[in-house]
């Protein structure tokens, strides 16, 4: 089950999430990466089963709590990665003079115009 989900998600994210908010993801890192970490994680949660882990169990075996923790370490990890991010994005654009590329590189995108990949609409 969790592993059908993330071809959905992973799908919905490069196909259709990626056209509809217009962002420029060269490598789809958010769209698979991104939203399958998210999508794995939260399912830990709901289907962590006791016979392979003792440890723990999960949603489906009685133990709603394991949903509760699963999102709250996806949202550190957001919180985290944001900020990182950001001080990693400032850091490198001082380093080489900026971070944005050229006018016609930025309306082309990055797909088509560093990788050769074409849109596709659905």
């Amino acid at each position: 089950m969790i592993g059908l989900a993330s071809g959905i998600v992973g799908f919905i994210g490069v196909y259709w999430l990626k056209s509809k908010l217009k962002y420029d993801d060269s490598l789809d890192a958010f769209g698979v990466h991104g939203l399958n970490g998210i999508w794995g994680a939260i399912a830990t949660g709901i289907f962590a089963n006791p016979s392979v882990n003792s440890a723990g169990k999960g949603l489906l075996y009685g133990n709603s709590a394991q949903v509760i923790v699963q999102f709250e370490a996806v949202l550190a990890t957001i919180v985290y990665t944001a900020i990182m991010t950001t001080i990693l994005y400032f850091i490198t654009s001082v380093l080489t003079g900026g971070a944005r590329v050229d006018e016609e590189t930025e309306v082309i995108g990055l797909d088509e115009s560093v990788h050769g990949e074409r849109g596709f609409e659905i």
